[in-house]
């Protein structure tokens, strides 16, 4: 099964506030920006040359802080009762 199809089954509540907070000036200096190809929920984008996040879909797998080899990126779990909810298929 692919992950795309195992998040078909994920329901996600989103709290207005980001959980994911990004430092852009230590994202300006990312050569390669990999949070972008590595995130598997694709919440990562480039915009004007900055890189964003959308938490909404967010699978709080956590790989964002692995890959970001700057430390740009600050994550914590969503706030109680909020984030997503695992299913089985």
């Amino acid at each position: 099964m692919k992950v795309e199809d195992k998040v078909a089954l994920c329901a996600i509540k989103q709290h207005a506030e980001s959980h994911i907070q990004l430092d852009t000036s230590l994202c300006e200096k990312c050569p390669t920006k990999i949070c972008i190809r590595a995130c598997p929920a694709h919440l990562y984008t480039l915009e004007q040359n900055e890189v964003k996040v959308d938490h909404s879909g967010c699978l709080e797998c956590g790989t964002c802080l692995v890959v970001c080899i700057l430390g740009a990126v600050s994550w914590n779990y969503p706030q109680g009762g909020f984030g997503i909810r695992y299913r089985h298929g």
